[in-house]
């Protein structure tokens, strides 16, 4: 006897209904979709999180994904990322964060408003990418977290920021940085004998001149500590 082939009776009973146009229906199920990215990706494009709180059903949210504002700030500051709103993202938003957005808006029976990316500046300008975060706010200073994507963070990402993290750390960079360019410089050069008064001066000039030269770039160039610019939309802040 021959076996029964599941996808040919399948086209065989599709063929006999006649009461069902599949074509037609499943057509306007995929436009409705479309639309729904559509509206998802432009709110995500003029999104202003500062005054909006999603209506979040709590219990069916995941709690390992909600973080209060500071402990996105310190996580900004220690790798000098930006959090702002998702407007600024210049880079391309990956097609899994639209189906989870569409997924919590649906469990949720809400529309999602304010999206706010956590990323390096540089992808508020720029198309490759390396690590972003998608929040959406829920109240009071807590986010959630809908979805990550991109490359990992450089492991020694945090210890390269960690002199632009505020002053205190960079005047602590300069200071060592001093200290390794007079040990290097040679024994009577600029004074005629070596003593530890002598290497004072020395240092406390070669001090004096690392700070203003990295204050004179600093200054020029627009940049500032990461403690300042976490949050800042503007790129040389």
């Amino acid at each position: 006897m021959k076996r029964t082939n599941l996808e040919e009776r399948l086209n065989d009973l599709r063929t006999k209904d006649k009461s069902v146009d599949i074509l037609d229906q499943v057509a306007t199920i995929l436009r409705e979709d479309d639309a729904k990215d559509d509206l998802i990706q432009k709110t995500i494009a003029s999104s202003n999180g500062n005054t909006i709180d999603n209506k979040f059903t709590f219990d069916l949210l995941e709690t390992k994904n909600i973080y209060h504002i500071s402990q996105i700030k310190k996580i900004c500051v220690d790798y000098r990322l930006r959090f702002l709103d998702s407007k600024y993202f210049k880079g391309e938003l990956p097609y899994d964060a639209i189906s989870k957005i569409k997924e919590l808006e649906n469990i949720h029976d809400i529309k999602i408003e304010g999206f706010k990316i956590v990323a390096p500046a540089k992808l508020f300008k720029l198309e490759n990418y390396d690590d972003p975060l998608l929040f959406a706010p829920i109240a009071n200073g807590f986010y959630y977290l809908i979805h990550k994507w991109g490359n990992d963070l450089s492991p020694h990402r945090r210890w390269q920021m960690w002199s632009f993290k505020n002053f205190e750390n960079f005047l602590f960079l300069l200071f060592l940085m001093s200290l390794v360019i007079t040990g290097l410089i040679p024994d009577g050069l600029f004074l005629n004998s070596t003593t530890a008064e002598n290497a004072g001066l020395i240092f406390l000039f070669v001090f004096k001149f690392v700070v203003a030269i990295a204050f004179y770039y600093g200054f020029v160039s627009g940049k500032n500590f990461s403690s300042s610019i976490w949050n800042s939309k503007y790129y040389n802040k």
